[in-house]
């Protein structure tokens, strides 16, 4: 079957032509026909295979074929993102495909002035990609409404489920039309999953392209075993493997993000970071230098373990496996993209090892144990030091619109990692008795009291 045979509309299809799209994945292929005849979805499907395509392409279809103007302060089209991250790639894909067309398309989360987003709602838009939190913020403000909606999309569903979105998704489903197309999209269905689909979905389409949970069959999976305080020496050796043309590496808090970055750094390998404390353009540039190669390395936490469609990422290395099994699979599942094949590397301490028992249940697949190097004790005797910490500006704290707290990291993330940035404050006392504010003063700006015996002796001495 080819693009053409779907029936989709010629601007589509001379998209498509142009980005050299020709057959439709699998979730492509089932997905489209039930939408084009406007019926309700629930796909199932792993990360990479081509889900935004397939909710995208029959959305732009009815768009043109059913012409009209868009309603101030609202859109006809509303995507449900659980990340900034991939909010932004979404949006990027329906400006692909509809390059064609007269469709606009805008996107709505944290991070950035909420001022200049409100503006740009005001003409409205035909499709708007958002998170949770910031859209409510809108809608509170009365910035924006939801009542010319004639599409809805939820994707990623397990993930918003993960990240405390249910009650915000709830009161949004609420100020949707109630006549309108449902399209629900999440790449596991647990039972909570299902029972949140139900809410909304009439008479779906069901379509499952790929066993619930399983991990790409074209991702070869290893699994080392090593001690907590030695795998930053068996990560400076991997890394050094020629093979690698680009890499994720996934830890499980924002403060071990940034330690293994600048460990990485003071290897002589080139690495960034990207967690929730990252202000929208820190993750923005980080992201882009990925994309574009001019770093191999992204440290990363599970906010981006489904927010990063980069093609050529070859390895996945996992410093700290996830206590969710769940979430193994996303991870791992930002390689072997595009029909590519792809390599995941897992580095499990001895309190990791019920994590692994539980991801090899969920996933049915035994990884394959990869012995340490012949001169370990070498390597991690002569651990380089970690580069000095690089002072920035302070965490963004903007997050997702303040509802719940969810856009501003994800739950799993130690919270630790945001006190990181306090350590300068410990100087400002002698700046200050340098010649700043408090200038002559003792280190801190404040006077030194007197010894309690001086004191007592200027009274008796004031009495005569």
């Amino acid at each position: 079957m080819t693009f053409s045979e779907l029936g989709l509309a010629e601007p589509l299809l001379k998209a498509l032509a142009s980005k050299n799209y020709e057959t439709p994945t699998p979730i492509q292929a089932q997905a489209i026909p039930p939408l084009l005849e406007g019926r309700d979805l629930c796909g199932i499907a792993q990360t990479g295979t081509g889900k935004t395509a397939a909710f995208a392409l029959p959305s732009l279809d009815y768009f043109h074929r059913n012409p009209k103007p868009v309603m101030r302060h609202g859109c006809r089209m509303l995507v449900l993102s659980p990340t900034r991250e991939l909010a932004a790639q979404i949006a990027d894909s329906f400006r692909t495909y509809a390059r064609f067309m007269k469709i606009s398309v805008a996107t709505i989360f944290g991070g950035v002035p909420i001022n200049r987003q409100i503006r740009q709602m005001q003409e409205g838009v035909d499709v708007l990609v958002a998170t949770p939190g910031r859209l409510l913020d809108l809608i509170d403000q009365r910035a924006f409404t939801l009542s010319g909606v004639e599409i809805f999309v939820l994707d990623e569903a397990d993930q918003m489920m993960d990240m405390g979105f249910i009650a915000p998704l709830k009161r949004i489903v609420k100020m949707l039309p109630k006549q309108r197309q449902n399209l629900f999209f999440s790449a596991t269905m647990p039972k909570e999953i299902a029972d949140l689909g139900n809410q909304f979905l009439h008479d779906p389409v069901k379509v499952s392209v790929a066993p619930q949970s399983t991990t790409a069959e074209r991702v070869r999976q290893y699994v080392s075993f090593v001690d907590q305080g030695q795998k930053q020496a068996l990560l400076n050796k991997i890394v050094r493997d020629p093979a690698i043309d680009r890499a994720l590496v996934f830890t499980r808090t924002k403060h071990g993000a940034d330690k293994v970055v600048r460990f990485l750094v003071g290897a002589g390998v080139e690495a960034v970071a990207i967690h929730g404390n990252k202000s929208q353009a820190q993750r923005t540039t980080a992201l882009q230098a990925f994309r574009h190669g001019h770093v191999k390395f992204l440290v990363a936490t599970d906010i981006a373990a489904r927010g990063i469609d980069v093609s050529g990422v070859s390895h996945v290395i996992n410093f700290e496996l996830p206590n969710v099994a769940e979430q193994y699979v996303h991870r791992i599942g930002r390689t072997a993209r595009a029909g590519a094949d792809g390599i995941a590397i897992s580095l499990v301490g001895a309190d990791e090892r019920p994590y692994l028992r539980a991801i090899e249940r969920l996933t049915r697949q035994k990884c394959e144990v990869v012995p340490l190097p012949e001169n370990f004790d070498d390597l991690v005797r002569e651990l380089p030091k970690p580069a000095p910490v690089q002072r920035g500006p302070r965490p963004n704290k903007g997050g997702g619109g303040g509802r719940g707290g969810a856009e501003r990291a994800h739950r799993g993330e130690n919270r630790r990692g945001q006190g990181q940035d306090a350590a300068p404050r410990q100087g400002e006392g002698r700046q200050r008795a340098e010649g700043g504010e408090g200038a002559g003063r003792p280190s801190g700006g404040r006077r030194r009291r007197k010894p309690v015996g001086a004191h007592k002796d200027a009274v008796r001495k004031f009495r005569g």
